[in-house]
């Protein structure tokens, strides 16, 4: 039996999901996100803030924007990005989507970096 978040065009959205979790599973990028969460930046702003070289934080802003998890805009010279909250909203729907084919009632998950305990209720 196959399960219903596998079946007919779904299966496209799991492809894409997938795109979604490489693109960001790299920790620079989910940094950039986190610096992107507080307002528009621009390219050199990121990379000072994070002390990373201008080039790498180019390349990974053009990976996000090339899956439209962030957006640009022309300010003269500058380029200015900010989160496409929409299309990541997208995303976590899929993943909350996927996932609740499980049952989740009184799920119990242990985190054994922080010691601490999260119950689910469905």
């Amino acid at each position: 039996m196959i399960p219903d978040c596998c079946k007919g065009d779904k299966a496209g959205k799991i492809d894409s999901l997938a795109a979604f979790l490489r693109i960001i599973a790299d920790g620079n990028r989910i940094r950039i996100l986190c610096q992107l969460k507080s307002g528009e930046k621009c390219v050199c702003e990121v990379w000072k803030n994070l002390k990373l070289p201008q080039n790498l934080v180019s390349h990974h802003l053009k990976v996000m924007r090339k899956l439209n998890l962030i957006t640009s805009r022309k300010d003269g010279l500058k380029v200015i990005y900010s989160l496409n909250m929409e299309e990541i909203a997208k995303y976590i729907n899929q993943m909350n989507n996927l996932l609740s084919v499980y049952p989740a009632k009184n799920l119990n998950i242990q985190s054994p970096a922080a010691n601490v305990a999260v119950t689910v209720n469905s």
